[in-house]
């Protein structure tokens, strides 16, 4: 696709509760990887951008943190950004867990499931404040028979917060094409905002430490994950193509680091190689990537913590 051939381009925020598939939703539909995914909740810490095309439209999509209640500072960040994020949108999607719907209603609701409900509904009262209606997509729709589904199609009809509603799968790409097409039609007359060759809006540096940090999310199975930050601090591109990156990874107690250390350095040896390999395969070159583990108590607290992220320090 040329610039020319766009004549539509605007901001599509995917919006819901921590680990409802909003990620993987914006991965999909950029057609690479643009933001980190894992099973945990609350991956995504600021609005990443993807750059996507619909027909003549250029689509921006705005995969926002997860909205929960927040009582951290680092959560409140979160959150706000997540409601900016759909306040400022063309189009906003309201993705939920549709397997997570179900099995509340069948009173088999895992833990999680049934907290992922109690935030669904949490936007879905804040919708309603705003009165802004906004697109529903019921995902993970591939998980069961689709007769299922009817009753909470009916049910979330009913609550007067959405304009339309479609069923989909994020991981598959089931029912994407429809709201794609949907959504591209609410796109504002204009030319495009980004090359079209150009699948994301997020500084190379910043996409590096998510991707290290989203490789410390799935070795670590604790609390540990939420308590860290990753930061890329030096970056060297040589003359032979290769890359030089170094990151440190931000936590906030000494027992944490010999966490992430792990016995003999073999946690950090796995991070490092399998971040390495992702970065290689990204930037289609060798990469050299360093990382050094320190402790910070105050990292939490501090403002430069935010700023880099695009984040508001005093939400």
């Amino acid at each position: 696709m040329q610039a020319e051939d766009i004549n539509r381009a605007g901001f599509v925020a995917v919006i819901g509760a921590p680990n409802a598939g909003k990620s993987t939703l914006t991965n999909a539909i950029v057609g690479t990887k643009v933001a980190i995914v894992t099973h945990k909740v609350q991956t995504t810490r600021f609005p990443v951008r993807g750059v996507a095309h619909a027909g003549d439209a250029q689509l921006v999509i705005v995969d926002t943190p997860g909205i929960f209640g927040a009582k951290k500072r680092l959560d409140r960040a979160m959150v706000k950004s997540a409601w900016t994020g759909a306040d400022d949108a063309d189009a906003v999607v309201h993705l939920i867990d549709a397997a997570a719907w179900i099995a509340e209603r069948k009173g088999k609701a895992a833990p999680a499931q049934t907290k992922s409900v109690e935030d669904d509904r949490d936007v879905i009262r804040t919708l309603k404040q705003t009165g802004r209606k906004v697109i529903l997509a019921l995902n993970k729709i591939d998980l069961f028979p689709h007769e299922e589904v009817l009753p909470l199609i009916s049910h979330f009809n009913e609550e007067g917060a959405y304009s339309d509603i479609f069923m989909i799968s994020a991981e598959n790409g089931d029912g994407l094409d429809r709201l794609l097409e949907h959504v591209a039609a609410q796109m504002p007359e204009g030319p495009a905002m980004f090359p079209p060759d150009q699948s994301a809006d997020i500084p190379m540096r910043l996409l590096a430490a998510e991707i290290t940090r989203e490789k410390l999310m799935l070795r670590l199975h604790e609390e540990l994950p939420y308590q860290l930050t990753v930061e890329t601090e030096t970056w060297e591109d040589f003359q032979n193509g290769d890359v030089r990156i170094e990151q440190a990874v931000i936590v906030g107690r000494d027992n944490h680091k010999s966490m992430v250390l792990g016995k003999n350095g073999q946690t950090i040896k796995w991070v490092s190689k399998a971040a390495r390999e992702e970065l290689g395969k990204l930037l289609d070159t060798r990469v050299h990537l360093f990382l050094f583990v320190k402790v910070d108590e105050k990292w939490q607290e501090k403002r430069e913590s935010y700023s880099h992220l695009g984040l508001e320090f005093d939400s």
